[in-house]
């Protein structure tokens, strides 16, 4: 189950100028709506719910493909020249960072991460990786 403190802090930490969603909403406006106290107890009761009973709402499966040409090509003509990106609704972008965060949690963990793979990692340093390194050795 996860908690209202958990997205009032994922979108804490979004840009208020990045608007790379389907229905042009962003970041900023999310941060409005959860700055009233109804809010991130509804969406939290969302995400719960669809968990709970493994149902993915048709609204968060919408996205949007953009398809951006590489630069300083010389020619276009093949399709590995281009750049495929999917935007996500809002919602599911949140319901993803507080999955994936969980995730890479209980991995970590449980130790199903090799010790030397900690980049990009939570609670994981370069510092951590020198003292292993330096432990190795």
């Amino acid at each position: 189950m996860f908690l209202e403190v958990e997205i009032i802090d994922a979108i804490s930490k979004c840009k208020n100028s990045l608007t790379s969603e389907p229905n042009h909403l962003s970041w900023l406006y999310i941060k409005v709506l959860v700055a009233d106290s109804r809010c991130p107890k509804n969406i939290v009761n969302i995400i719960n719910i669809c968990i709970t009973y493994h149902y993915w709402l048709t609204h968060f499966k919408k996205s949007t493909s953009i398809v951006i040409p590489k630069p300083n090509k010389t020619s276009y003509d093949t399709s590995k020249l281009f750049c495929s990106i999917v935007l996500l609704n809002i919602l599911d972008k949140i319901i993803e960072k507080f999955i994936s965060k969980r995730l890479q949690f209980q991995a970590i963990l449980l130790g199903f991460f090799h010790p030397n793979q900690v980049d990009g990692s939570k609670q994981r340093f370069s510092v951590n990786t020198g003292v292993y390194l330096t432990y190795l050795i």
